[in-house]
């Protein structure tokens, strides 16, 4: 079994990290590790080295990341997320969903015919901003979750640690689905 990226760093499983503590350890480790230092050890310390340097960078890439850090906890803690069983559209959002995917569709088959529209243009722009001011609030409401998980991992309390990783969850899929939208946007409108 592979080693938990928290312990790669001796931490407790929580989400609000020092990340300055993060990094100096990791270049630590690095130093410890590097392939150079095994240069005239045996093939299967070489091997162990590389193996090992690719769990630290693994690890320092997904807890530095505030995001993939919440992810690669919550699924330590057996979560699956929905895009790795198929997404569904928030129920808030259906209609902005529709009329987005009209405009999309409507872009598309102009862009096929060689003819502009501006407006629509304007329109996907704004629909994009939108998308993105939410994502930028389900961030923060991300990290405010935190604390909860992180003072409930201190307590030992099972029940709030559930609220938490099912509030932090519930989040996290939507920022994904909010995530897509933009991304088909700017990919349409020839941005990415």
């Amino acid at each position: 079994m592979p080693m938990d990226y928290f312990e790669v760093f001796g931490l407790p499983p929580k989400l609000d990290l020092d990340l300055q503590a993060l990094e100096k350890d990791f270049y630590s480790q690095s130093r410890k590790l590097h392939p150079d230092r095994y240069a005239r050890a045996s093939q299967q310390e070489q091997a162990r080295s590389l193996e090992q340097t690719g769990l630290l960078n693994d690890a320092y890439r997904t807890l530095k990341n505030p995001l993939e850090r919440t992810r690669y906890l919550l699924k330590r803690e057996g979560v699956q997320f929905e895009e790795e069983r198929g997404s569904k559209v928030p129920a808030d959002l259906l209609e902005e969903v529709f009329e987005l995917n009209m405009q999309l569709d409507e872009l598309r088959q102009n862009q096929k015919m060689g003819e502009d529209d501006p407006q629509l243009r304007r329109d996907l722009n704004s629909a994009k901003e939108q998308f993105q001011a939410q994502l930028d609030t389900l961030d923060q409401q991300v990290r405010d979750r935190w604390a909860a998980w992180d003072a409930a991992l201190d307590e030992k309390d099972e029940a709030r640690k559930t609220a938490a990783k099912e509030a932090m969850t519930a989040l996290l899929q939507r920022r994904n689905y909010l995530q897509n939208l933009v991304r088909d946007v700017e990919q349409t409108l020839g941005e990415s």
